[in-house]
């Protein structure tokens, strides 16, 4: 399992993975889930993958041979952030598909060859575009009044997004919430984990990623901020309104 979300914002766009593959008793993998294509004031454009590793890998190495061998399409070529959407629905098929006709035979009921993507970025002449890309190929966008995406394990923090995002927040308050998110779930499953990676990218600027990082396990930011976080839940539950009216209307 894995958990990635991005948020649109105003200010542009925010994006965070994990990096855990596998957490059992013997071994814990790791694996980048963000991946960056980027031309400097041309295009700018971040993909985040959850699901089947196999099919993941296999449509990013796609995306890289169609670069690669100049293709008729690539992502160079798109004209909007829509149509690389629709190719990496196409690819996801495709890879889906070879997957799961070769692994039938033997790999029982259980095999799932799905993968989900999100894919934001900006296409110069256009304004900056954030799409969810399912199994089935189709895609979505986030909508105004949750301006974000999750994929992967994405319940465990999704209330903080709810709660702290919106059109106008700030880039660095967005980017906080989406740790706070991601460190939520890593708390309730142990399956997510880090490391995380963190990005932000500016509206309009069709820069390369400047505002990029990484987060170990024991990075002293991310400490410093599981302990606020635990530290102000505590304080503001042990401020909420007690029971004592609702006893009183009850006798």
């Amino acid at each position: 399992m894995t958990y990635c979300l991005a948020i649109a914002i105003e200010d542009g766009l925010v994006f965070c993975s994990d990096s855990r593959t596998n957490a059992g008793p013997d071994r814990v993998s790791t694996y980048s889930k963000m991946h960056r294509f980027s031309v400097a004031y041309d295009r700018s454009l971040v993909l985040l993958s959850a699901g089947n590793l196999a099919t993941s890998q296999a449509v990013v190495a796609q995306i890289q041979r169609d670069l690669e061998e100049d293709a008729s399409f690539n992502i160079l070529k798109a004209r909007y952030v829509a149509d690389v959407a629709d190719y990496i629905g196409e690819i996801s098929v495709r890879e889906q598909a070879k997957y799961q006709a070769s692994s039938a035979p033997g790999a029982g009921p259980g095999f799932n060859a799905n993968a989900t993507f999100i894919l934001g970025g900006q296409i110069k002449g256009h304004p900056q575009a954030l799409y969810l890309v399912y199994p089935e190929g189709n895609h979505i966008t986030a909508s105004e009044l949750y301006p974000y995406l999750q994929i992967g394990e994405a319940k465990y923090g999704k209330p903080i997004l709810d709660r702290i995002v919106r059109p106008d927040t700030p880039y660095e308050t967005a980017m906080r919430c989406a740790l706070v998110s991601m460190d939520s779930t890593i708390r309730s499953n142990a399956t997510v984990g880090p490391p995380l990676e963190c990005l932000f990218y500016r509206n309009d600027s069709l820069k390369p990623h400047a505002r990029y990082f990484t987060l170990e396990e024991r990075h002293p930011y991310l400490a410093k901020l599981r302990q606020s976080w635990d530290d102000n839940i505590r304080e503001a539950f042990t401020k909420l309104p007690p029971l004592n009216e609702v006893f009183a209307d009850a006798e």
